[in-house]
């Protein structure tokens, strides 16, 4: 058979069947013949076509029938292949038997059939486009209660990048020399940086110490009870990765190894202008408060003002949309990735978000969205850090600091978590406990206690699945809400316990 012979259709699905349906049908013979003369040819194909690819339903149905036959470890000559196709009248009206010798002797070599293998599953992503098209051209078109016109955006984003997964080639098994080759390679990126940093810095040097920096497609639970300051401290880290990747785009900003990056931040608790008071506040020294009710001092509002301009330009992207759901960030985050770049993604926090379909319980919800955050975080290589409240239950009990425990439907977060972090202030509670003015003693031994805790916030790695766990201790500004590195070194304390 010649290469070049026009295409044939022979009544393919519905309205494929078409002379504009894209398709390759000399490629699918091509491809079939190099099987039928040479099997080791499946070994290098079959990572990319896949019987649904095939355009033509007669073609299709030789390569099931070879998948099934190489797995079995039987012949797939023409002969072989004819057993199972004498009673298909397609077959027939194509000549039968003399039809899969003819593709036999149309066969390619070996090293071009992956090429042909890519001709066909590139002609089958065209028809599934064509498809989903039409598909969302009749859907935008029939209003219904149930189903605004944002929700067919968000599910055809949705089903866009799952065609754009699916035809993706899949990945073959790596050898353990070029899986050691890159692990050399992420090491050589730490030995080689100031602070020995082989992930994407927090902007903290004592949280570095036990992170290596933030690690990609690491899910990282961050987590505290009301008022501990969890959300600061992922607004800080946040600004901060963001400010040293805009350092580093200017040719006079900072050290070439610290490059930072482009931050996603899901917010689906406070607006984006909260968040954007908060890191005003702390590059202006200015109180969040006098900012939120503009009691300012000249001099403040100048500094205020300076910090405006200092934030502009900084890749620190909020989306502060209530009540989303877990496959609503998947898509945002994919879209932001694909447009601008992703390096890191916050979510403020985990409970507020919303399961995608109904759930028998709280408990399932959770583990679905956990799974999604991990899955995406694997996904687009990049590290997911999630906020998560604590149960009650800490409040209950004389020793405070909290434990894996103690988050809520903690079985699915634990689980899927490669690292817990939780944040604590002695201070805080202390301050709940302060003595009536008239027992001096009590009120002495109040006042020493609420010094010795003041400015002092714990996080606690309850969880580290590459590394070890323990307490590393914080700054913590409660005029600006804001964190910092200890002035002394010595306050960091290191209790390493193992490791997950």
């Amino acid at each position: 058979m010649n290469k070049s012979a026009p295409f044939h259709l022979t009544g393919s699905d519905g309205k494929l069947d078409s002379p504009e349906a894209p398709r390759n049908v000399p490629a699918e013979q091509a491809l079939l013949g190099a099987i039928m003369t040479e099997e080791r040819v499946f070994e290098n194909v079959s990572s990319i076509a896949r019987p649904e690819h095939f355009y033509d339903p007669i073609h299709r149905l030789i390569y099931e029938i070879i998948i099934k036959q190489i797995g079995k470890r039987r012949l797939v000559t023409p002969d072989a292949l004819m057993s199972f196709l004498q009673s298909e009248p397609g077959l027939a009206e194509l000549g039968g038997r003399e039809y899969l010798v003819t593709l036999a002797a149309s066969a390619v070599s070996v090293y071009q059939a992956a090429h042909y293998a890519k001709l066909v599953v590139d002609c089958a992503m065209r028809r599934n486009l064509i498809d989903l098209g039409e598909e969302v051209a009749f859907k935008a078109g029939k209003a219904t209660p149930d189903s605004t016109a944002q929700d067919l955006i968000t599910d055809t984003e949705k089903k866009l990048y799952n065609l754009a997964e699916n035809e993706r080639m899949e990945s073959e098994f790596v050898v353990l020399h070029s899986a050691a080759t890159e692990a050399i390679v992420a090491t050589e990126e730490a030995y080689k940086s100031e602070f020995l940093l082989s992930g994407l810095s927090t902007g903290f040097k004592e949280l570095d110490k036990w992170l290596g920096g933030l690690q990609k497609s690491d899910l990282v639970i961050l987590a505290g009870r009301p008022a501990m300051g969890k959300t600061a401290l992922a607004t800080n880290i946040a600004f901060r990765i963001a400010r040293t990747r805009k350092l580093y785009d200017d040719p006079k900003g900072a050290n070439p190894v610290e490059k930072g990056g482009i931050v996603g931040f899901f917010s689906l608790e406070m607006s984006s202008r909260q968040l954007a008071s908060r890191i005003l506040s702390e590059i202006s020294g200015v109180s969040a408060d006098k900012i939120r009710k503009g009691q300012m001092e000249p001099e403040e509002f100048h500094s205020y003002a300076s910090a405006a301009r200092e934030i502009e330009q900084i890749p620190l992207l909020i989306d502060d949309t209530p009540a989303l759901n877990i496959a609503q960030i998947t898509s945002k985050a994919r879209r932001l990735k694909r447009t601008k770049g992703l390096d890191v993604l916050f979510i403020d926090y985990l409970q507020l978000i919303r399961a995608t379909s109904n759930r028998e319980n709280r408990t399932n919800e959770v583990s679905e969205i956990t799974q999604g955050l991990k899955a995406l975080a694997k996904e687009l290589d990049i590290p997911v850090v999630a906020l998560s409240q604590l149960s009650r239950q800490v409040e209950g009990r004389q020793e405070k600091r909290p434990q894996l425990s103690d988050l809520r439907e903690s079985g699915s977060i634990e689980q899927d978590a490669d690292v817990v972090m939780f944040v604590y202030r002695e201070q805080y509670y202390v301050s709940q406990q302060k003595p009536n003015d008239d027992d001096f003693e009590k009120m002495t031994k109040w006042k020493n206690r609420m010094n010795s805790t003041s400015g002092i916030a714990e996080v606690i790695f309850g969880k580290q699945r590459h590394g070890p766990v323990g307490t590393a201790n914080l700054h913590f500004n409660a005029h600006l809400t804001a964190f910092g590195d200890p002035a002394k070194k010595s306050q960091v304390e290191s209790k390493e316990a193992g490791y997950y």
